[in-house]
């Protein structure tokens, strides 16, 4: 058969709440035009992110049941443990309370002033918690990420020449570990194959420069490698999940994304001192090692989660789901990063309303017409997120542009359906057709880092 089907059942819903064009406006203008202060209640379909975002399974809620609270040893910690130390092979295991926390304390144990963190592509929080400490996060991906209808299966990978060149400009004594996010989140979702990720690794033992993976995506990665790097297509998703972990000497995970839940994070630590560190502050600011600053019920539903998330059956379909938006959207002749990675579809918002200036948001732009017309939410990923204050003036003119401008559809897992998407496709197809009545925003007011999350807009005439 050549169509691809949910690989499970429908057994409780959730209802939505649908608005009117007229109740949304209201909406969008209370919210000062930022999508992250509007009440979910008031989203029809919420693509704002994939993460935590998840349905849960039968057999995931069952394990919330069965969720021993024990403060110390408790049942549900060492049943988390052994999936992960399966699935990945690391010899320490932290669990906290998301991907940030974890960040958070590894960035603390080996950043600092004069430091640097290369990377193909750091994400917002990532990027946040590592310039927090005074280091400084570095982006080396390839050129082919930047050109969107190049269809180079791999545009997440990092430049092995780039990197090499880096190190000698700056000193490997500076630089306490080099990290690859897969798949690449800022970057349109694209994969890293797993011959960029060994020849990542050989650099890195030259230099001897530990070698860490941001995996909040690691199975999708896994499957985008068996289907389109054929050195490896006969190995199962699993076993490729595990030569990428095998070359690591350390990880993160948000568990909620490829943990299949809605609350959660891994550090996973290979070297026994900075293991022994990360206790210390885990301890401190998280919980005990044995909870991480979870509930027991959590650590069973993560644990359940990254078994389910390895199956093929389900990376099949929600690959093709992914696969399915872009192919429509491409007929319509939308501007998308092609091809489609894992988790999302990310329109080119520069070639979608050429006419508004880096300066005032093409992207919020886009997000905020999907909400007006249609309810649904989404997430700009450009100079609101990414764009870097030069000094300390408030003039946007004083901000260094990122080298995309794009709009993220984020599709939450095992949550929406066909129609759900085809609702989508409409909407933005709708609003691609009237572009040229699309109109730019300014900031009025924002906070230091992370403006994205509680800035405030105004639209221009």
């Amino acid at each position: 058969m050549k169509t691809v089907i949910e690989p499970f059942k429908i057994k409780v819903i959730e209802q939505i709440k649908f608005t009117t064009p007229e109740e949304r406006e209201k909406i969008l203008r209370d919210a000062h035009f930022n999508l992250f202060q509007v009440a979910a209640e008031n989203v029809i379909i919420d693509l704002l992110t994939d993460s935590g975002t998840s349905a849960m399974s039968t057999e995931q809620w069952a394990g919330m049941i069965r969720g021993d609270e024990s403060y110390a040893g408790a049942r549900s910690f060492y049943s988390f443990e052994k999936t992960l130390r399966e699935i990945t092979g690391m010899p320490h295991i932290f669990p906290t309370h998301q991907g940030r926390a974890s960040e958070r304390i590894l960035f603390t144990l080996v950043g600092g002033k004069d430091k640097f963190i290369p990377s193909n592509n750091h994400f917002d929080t990532t990027r946040a918690n590592i310039e927090y400490t005074g280091a400084q996060a570095i982006d080396l991906v390839i050129d082919e990420a930047y050109q969107t209808d190049n269809l180079y299966p791999f545009k997440g990978n990092l430049d092995i020449e780039k990197l090499e060149h880096f190190v000698k400009e700056v000193g490997a004594q500076n630089i306490p570990l080099c990290m690859v996010t897969i798949t690449n989140n800022s970057i349109g979702g694209q994969p890293v194959s797993l011959s960029n990720l060994k020849g990542i690794k050989r650099v890195c033992q030259q230099y001897n420069i530990p070698f860490f993976i941001d995996a909040c995506r690691f199975a999708e990665n896994a499957y985008l490698i068996q289907q389109r790097e054929k050195e490896y297509s006969h190995l199962s998703v699993r076993e490729i999940a595990r030569r990428i972990f095998d070359l690591a000497d350390g990880a993160l995970i948000s568990a909620k994304k490829d943990g299949l839940v809605n609350i959660g994070g891994v550090l996973l630590l290979r070297d026994k001192k900075l293991a022994e560190q990360a206790t210390n502050l885990l301890i401190l600011t998280e919980g005990f090692t044995t909870y991480g600053g979870l509930a027991g019920r959590d650590l069973e539903a993560m644990a359940q989660g990254f078994v389910e998330v390895l199956d093929e059956n389900y990376l099949c379909y929600r690959l093709r789901s992914i696969e399915y938006l872009a192919e429509q959207l491409i007929k319509a002749n939308l501007p998308i990063i092609q091809p489609s990675g894992g988790h999302a579809v990310y329109i080119d918002a520069k070639a979608f309303c050429p006419h508004i200036p880096s300066q005032q948001y093409p992207g919020q732009s886009i997000v905020c017409a999907l909400y007006r017309l249609a309810g649904i939410r989404a997430t700009e990923l450009g100079r609101v997120m990414f764009g870097k204050r030069k000094d300390n003036s408030k003039s946007e003119t004083l901000y260094q542009a990122p080298y995309m401008e794009l709009v993220r559809l984020a599709i939450p897992r095992r949550v929406y359906t066909q129609s759900h998407m085809d609702y989508l496709i409409e909407a933005l197809v709708e609003i691609f057709k009237n572009r040229d009545k699309l109109r730019g925003l300014e900031i009025v007011e924002e906070p230091v880092m992370l403006r994205h999350f509680t800035a405030k807009f105004r639209e221009l005439n």
